[in-house]
């Protein structure tokens, strides 16, 4: 893949065709560390709205080290998204060249230690919460955060519950549209945001193919599947200053 657009993916001048390339890539990132995640501890650590659900179950049934663990998994995504957050209001505030790169360079090192070291870290807990699922509810808020920056709130990568409610009310008004036409042939399509729903069907479609791919490489690799994942993100990060001087 050309360097040049490598490095427009990530660069500060944004426009609509590299949010979308760069949150379709980064979605199947997270559709692979999420399934692949799953089979490593046991848990879908991008799921907050699940994590929150089971934390009060728990409270209510009075498994009380349970629940604080939930808390405590989703305290550690609400980190990771301060955390870019912060790295990026940083380099904008010292008006660093390239303000997304260190944040992509966190994730990456943290896959890195997730894949050459998650099988010692699965032996370490804190509130009985696995060192794996804390770093990884961190590296999904992370990045989640980090397209959320960067598109301005327009794309999400970690989550599709959101993508699959846009995706429903896009379909919803065409289906309607498509009927309605049939009694008045001069009715425009009014209210259907065309963009909105291909967005969100590509969205969709690039979590889960790269949760599948995820889910089989943790299934016949382990650990050690989400390096390739890190150096893909390495890549993504570095491409920026790896073009030529003329081309900065």
């Amino acid at each position: 893949m050309p360097l040049h657009y490598l490095s427009a993916l990530t660069s500060p001048k944004r426009t609509a065709r590299t949010n979308l390339h760069l949150g379709i890539a980064l979605a199947a990132i997270a559709g692979a560390i999420n399934a692949g995640g799953f089979l490593a501890v046991g848990k879908y650590t991008s799921h907050m709205t699940g994590m929150l659900s089971e934390a009060a179950d728990d409270f209510v049934l009075g498994h009380w080290l349970a629940a604080l663990a939930a808390l405590f998994m989703l305290l550690s995504f609400a980190a990771g998204a301060a955390s870019t957050a912060m790295m990026i209001h940083f380099a904008r505030d010292h008006r660093l060249r390239y303000i997304y790169t260190p944040v992509l360079l966190l994730e990456a090192a943290l896959l890195l230690v997730f894949g050459l070291t998650g099988t010692e870290l699965q032996t370490h807990a804190l509130v009985t919460v696995s060192l794996t699922t804390v770093l990884l509810c961190y590296l999904m808020g992370l990045q989640n955060a980090l397209i959320t920056k960067i598109s301005n709130a327009e794309i999400r990568t970690t989550h599709v519950t959101g993508l699959v409610t846009d995706l429903g009310i896009e379909l919803g008004k065409l289906l309607y549209w498509r009927r309605a036409r049939k009694q008045l042939p001069d009715q425009e399509l009014a209210g259907v945001n065309i963009e909105k729903l291909r967005l969100c069907s590509v969205l969709v479609a690039a979590f889960f193919g790269g949760a599948l791919v995820g889910a089989a490489g943790f299934k016949h690799l382990g650990f050690v599947a989400t390096v390739p994942i890190a150096l893909g993100l390495i890549t993504l990060a570095l491409a920026p200053n790896l073009k030529p001087r003329s081309q900065k």
